[in-house]
């Protein structure tokens, strides 16, 4: 005989559905820290968008012989930043907070520094360092959400994915420039 889940009776999950209805997807059954998770997602969110305008820069002064196929490598980097700062600035609002976008406070914020580079061999790998900030921090956030807001947990992990393939490709085109042992 297999033993019935323990689930919370249907009658008590509408009659909570029907209470702080303004507060959206966010119920009596989210166990987390909204606000923690929020100040988390921000923090994510400021590197998504230092990390976008950091690669969109390295796109316009990449310079050399190089440097076509490269540019175009960061203009899709940073097309695909863009849209990870939009998916976790959707989140944050679906749990009733508000994206900080705020262009002062960005760089205090992201985990990840803008850092130019002068150099294609600079730029690649200021963002491959990035990258790997990102990767390390991303997966702490995963791991603080866990089992608490695995909505949060994924789309973070969907993200998290993207950046290890970035730093991938970075790491590849780090090792096919000839200048890239002598910097």
């Amino acid at each position: 005989m297999s033993q019935k889940p323990s689930l919370t009776d249907v009658e008590v999950i509408r009659k909570q559905a029907r209470q702080h209805i303004t507060e959206g997807a966010v119920t009596a059954g989210y166990p987390a820290d909204r606000e923690a998770v929020i100040e988390l997602l921000n923090g994510a969110l400021a590197t998504e968008l230092v990390c976008m305008l950091r690669y969109r820069r390295h796109y316009f002064m990449a310079r050399g012989l190089e440097s076509r196929s490269i540019a175009e490598e960061f203009m899709e980097h940073s097309t695909e930043e863009q849209d990870h700062a939009d998916k976790i600035a959707e989140r944050i609002v679906q749990l009733g907070g508000e994206p900080n976008f705020c262009p002062d406070q960005l760089t205090k914020r992201s985990h990840a520094e803008y850092v130019e580079g002068k150099t294609l061999v600079e730029m690649v790998r200021e963002d491959l360092i990035a990258e790997r900030i990102a990767i390390d921090s991303y997966r702490e956030i995963i791991r603080y959400l866990a089992d608490k807001d695995p909505t949060s947990r994924r789309v973070m992990e969907t993200i998290l994915a993207v950046e290890e393939e970035h730093a991938d490709d970075m790491a590849d085109l780090l090792a096919g420039l000839p200048d890239a042992k002598r910097a």
